[in-house]
């Protein structure tokens, strides 16, 4: 046995399991935990002069703290490792969240935009079946990256502790690493560390894409107009998406009340979008994850033998 395999093992019995209701009805789920870290971490030393430095002090606090743990349990052997591992991917979950926006879709414009108000930031009150749909295909490629191949690659590299940290970081850039004025400075460095920690998951996970949707051959174009992406790393599996289903995504949307006027990803692909776009996206995620899998089992026999 060695990492690759607890890897694929992990991979496995999350998109087996998913997120157990029985289970996080009685217990606070490890995300939940460290997303109140970091809300205390925010209270106790967000103010006063030096904010930066004291984000940087809150991320250490947390990294440390994370890691620690995942090397605490860790030690506590293999199936350990792979369950803890299993808990902090989410494979099962981002794939049942976007499904349930296909599924309102074929009920009602307002179903889908029910659903897909759950799994996006951006302002969807008004969207029409395409720009629902095209919300839940963007959601589901960079998640499919943050909640499912970073944190693997992590686990691969670096164990449990690495996984620990991958989402610990993630966590806080969701919450305090966007440009807010009070999280624009004690941001900073979880927003720019989560940055270092996508950016080789978020082009592997394009690679990924592109393979089993066999659109290699545009993996030009998708670098391209991830660059065009406000994210140095959500536009690389965005992107790979998109030429993979010759579909146009990204473009301009709302947050907050105001029209941001961003930039086409696949420009000249087709905009009119449904669930069978949604469902054909969903299709392209499982058969990536599955080569993920067969990834680890390779690189683990390898191991084995040698």
């Amino acid at each position: 046995m060695n990492g690759a395999i607890f890897l694929a093992l992990a991979l496995s019995l999350d998109a087996l399991m998913g997120e157990p209701r029985w289970l996080w009805a009685r217990l606070p789920h490890p995300a939940v935990l460290m997303g109140r870290a970091v809300a205390g971490l925010d209270r106790a030393l967000n103010g006063g002069a030096s904010q930066r430095l004291k984000g940087v002090l809150a991320v250490l606090i947390l990294v440390s703290g994370a890691g620690g743990l995942g090397w605490v349990l860790q030690q506590l052997g293999p199936v350990v490792s792979i369950i803890a591992a299993a808990i902090l991917l989410a494979q099962r979950s981002l794939v049942q969240h976007v499904a349930a926006v296909a599924s309102g879709l074929r009920q009602s414009d307002e179903a889908g935009r029910h659903a897909v108000a759950q799994i996006v930031s951006r302002d969807v009150s008004t969207s029409d079946a395409s720009a629902t749909s095209r919300s839940a295909i963007e959601s589901l490629s960079e998640n499919f990256s943050d909640g499912v191949i970073a944190p693997a690659f992590l686990f691969l590299i670096a164990g449990l502790p690495g996984i620990a940290i991958y989402k610990v970081v993630n966590t806080a850039d969701s919450m305090i690493g966007y440009l807010t004025p009070r999280h624009t400075e004690f941001g900073w460095a979880a927003a720019r560390l989560d940055d270092v920690l996508n950016w080789v998951p978020a082009r592997l996970t394009a690679l990924l894409i592109a393979l089993v949707g066999r659109s290699t051959s545009q993996l030009g174009n998708a670098q391209r107009d991830a660059r065009l992406h406000r994210s140095p790393n959500a536009g690389w599996p965005e992107a790979a998406m998109a030429y993979t289903l010759d579909i146009a995504l990204a473009g301009p949307r709302s947050y907050h009340g105001q029209v941001r006027d961003l930039a086409w990803v696949n420009g000249a692909g087709r905009r009119d979008l449904g669930p069978p776009d949604i469902d054909a996206a969903i299709a392209i995620v499982w058969k990536a994850w599955g080569l993920s899998v067969a990834i680890c089992v390779g690189i683990g026999g390898l191991v084995w033998v040698y």
